[in-house]
């Protein structure tokens, strides 16, 4: 053999192990232990990138049959669209965008693949089909989680879709259920798919029948539909007492939810007007500028949440004395300023509260802007408390409910049982007679109206969890705590917890069936009547300044 000879050779070995056949496996073998994935996979995984998405169903269904819970991540990468391989070495990879740039990494070990760009990869393309079917089977991957949160979910999802291959491994894994909230939702699941078989006997379906009866899941009333359209009249009829049970505890559950509607406004209410009331009761002013005091509370948790927006969940706690404090300052500015000098005169009073409202509002405008502020919630504030399918409540609305109480109470403890409160009851019931008594009543106007004010701004905390802050915040409230305030009877703090309550109640009942402004007219015009009768209000003041 000639030297000529010998290269050429060579050079054919060379190109035969280098070539792109040749190195598949090596190469893909290598991707997928990046990927960490398990050994049984790795060839189903590269079937991934060699089918067409018609034809991957078979595929997914061995790739499911050979999972465990780790790999259901798989599937949901799929389902969501962002499952791609690379051209050169068929390596899965997850499609995600940082700052607008594509990006690609593995799918288990979540590790950024470098120097891959959107013409190296080709997206693994999944039909509607697909995706149903990968929903249900991640479903079924969890069914075998840990978690008993995680099989509750997936149990919950399969609901809708229960197959023969479901329904199987429901049935299998339901004797070595622990947990109870889990197993039963399995058996409601066994139960819908007992009373779907046409195969078994009426007895048997019925008995299924009476079961789902007890659930309010919405899939249950939508398989229980189905059955009323059947044509065995016994199934039939199961199914629509079946039904007419589930309406009437969906009915009682939706009036319990429009009362803590109610209620939970009934607690911005209180807080609101509380302040108000005790003003109103003690110095017979009527304060316009009241509304902007919660305008300034919420204002205050806004700054606060920018001084801290690394502890959010913290925020609260500071922003609830510091919105004490400001407003209570503003207040007593007010007074000092303004209101001492219109003693006796409330029309004046009225104008140049009403005048100093206006000023506070394009003071705030200036300061931070006609826009609406974010203020965001704690994280233990976020989320409801979900009692079941149909009644859930909110813990921001939940919390701020205990709080108003929580308030009220401490009010209730300050002006009965410390001589503040004692000079305030003084003053409210005789004034003069309190002064001739040596209370310094200029003083205790002055604090009192620091408390009102101080309480409103405490409501604006509680307000800021629930809407944006805004200049105008004040002026939704303002008008509300009025009627609050005469409707219990004026400075009677039980009363204003009566009337806040009941005014919130009546105004949420009544909103699904006029409409929120028609509702709140007719509460003033039920308010305007009632005055008509009892001109003092629910709980009339006591005292010589009350004849």
């Amino acid at each position: 053999m000639t030297l000529r000879h010998f290269l050429v050779l060579l050079c054919c070995l060379v190109g035969l192990f280098s070539s792109p056949a040749f190195s598949a496996d090596s190469t893909t073998s290598h991707s997928l232990s990046d990927n960490q994935a398990p050994p049984a996979l790795a060839p189903l995984m590269l079937k991934l990138t060699q089918e067409k998405y018609s034809k991957l169903l078979p595929v997914l269904k061995e790739i499911e049959a050979n999972s465990n819970e780790t790999t259901a991540s798989l599937f949901r990468i799929m389902m969501q669209g962002d499952l791609y391989f690379i051209k050169t070495n068929k390596q899965l990879v997850q499609h995600f965008k940082d700052n607008g740039k594509d990006l690609y990494q593995g799918i288990f070990s979540q590790k950024v693949i470098a120097d891959v760009t959107k013409r190296s990869v080709t997206k693994i393309k999944v039909n509607n089909r697909l995706r149903g079917y990968l929903r249900t089977a991640i479903a079924r991957i969890q069914l075998t989680s840990a978690s008993a949160e995680i099989r509750l979910s997936a149990v919950q999802e399969l609901l809708s879709n229960l197959d023969d291959d479901t329904v199987a491994m429901i049935e299998a894994l339901y004797s070595s259920e622990t947990n109870k909230d889990v197993k039963a939702e399995m058996g409601l699941a066994l139960a819908i798919n007992t009373a779907l078989s046409t195969e078994l006997p009426n007895s048997t379906r019925i008995a299924a029948i009476h079961r789902l009866s007890s659930s309010l899941e919405n899939t249950v009333r939508n398989k229980l539909t189905q059955l009323t359209n059947q044509d065995n009249p016994a199934i039939k009829t199961a199914a629509q007492q079946a039904l007419s049970s589930i309406s009437q505890r969906t009915e009682r559950f939706a009036f319990l939810n429009q009362l803590f509607f109610g209620l939970s406004l009934g607690s911005v209410l209180l807080l609101a007007s509380i302040g108000l009331a005790i003003t109103f009761g003690v110095m017979g002013v009527i304060n316009m500028a009241h509304g902007e005091m919660i305008m300034l509370g919420a204002y205050t948790t806004y700054v606060v949440q920018l001084m801290m927006p690394n502890y959010i969940d913290y925020s609260i706690w500071v922003a609830i004395p510091a919105a004490f404090i400001v407003s209570g300052l503003v207040g007593v500015l007010i007074e000092r300023l303004v209101i001492r000098h219109l003693h006796g005169r409330p029309l004046e009073t009225l104008l140049a509260t009403f005048g100093i409202s206006l000023i506070l509002q394009q003071l705030v405008r200036t300061i931070f802007s006609p826009l609406n502020r974010q203020v965001a919630s704690p994280s233990w504030m976020s989320g409801s408390w979900e009692i079941n399918p149909v009644l859930s409540l909110t813990l921001n609305r939940l919390y701020i409910l205990a709080f108003s109480l929580l308030v009220f109470m401490a009010l209730v403890m300050v002006l009965k049982k410390t001589s503040l409160g004692l000079n305030v009851r003084a003053v409210s019931q005789n004034r003069n007679m309190a002064k001739a008594m040596g209370v310094k009543t200029d003083w205790i106007d002055a604090i009192t109206f620091a408390l009102g004010s101080g309480i409103a701004g405490i409501a604006g905390v509680a307000l800021s969890q629930l809407t944006n802050v805004g200049p105008n915040l004040g002026q939704d409230y303002i008008i509300n705590s009025f009627m609050v305030v005469v409707f219990g009877g004026v400075g009677n703090l039980l009363g204003t917890l009566v009337a806040a309550f009941s005014l919130g109640i009546a105004t949420k009942f009544l909103e699904p069936m006029t409409g929120a402004v028609l509702s709140t007219i007719l509460v003033l015009v039920f308010i305007i009547l009632f005055i008509q009768k009892r001109p003092k209000g629910l709980f009339p003041q006591k005292g010589r300044a009350a004849e």
